[in-house]
């Protein structure tokens, strides 16, 4: 497997772990006040999502860039 494929599996599987700490999160919040870890919980997740997705999405333009020079 190479990098590319691997990097979308991993992807993929952060992007079912935010999607359960938002369902916990708003699950949390009909309980009342919910504490800050579960809160804040998505935020990491997120930011992986955001980094991977990012090259995920600048990759095609590289290898365009890379080709041309």
């Amino acid at each position: 497997m190479n990098w590319s494929k691997w990097l979308r599996q991993i992807h993929r599987a952060v992007a079912v772990l935010f999607t359960l700490t938002v369902v916990a999160n708003f699950a949390a919040m009909t309980q009342g006040p919910p504490p800050a870890w579960i809160t804040y919980s998505p935020l990491l997740p997120l930011l992986f999502l955001f980094l991977t997705g990012s090259y995920m999405f600048v990759q095609p333009y590289l290898e365009r860039w890379r080709a041309s020079h």
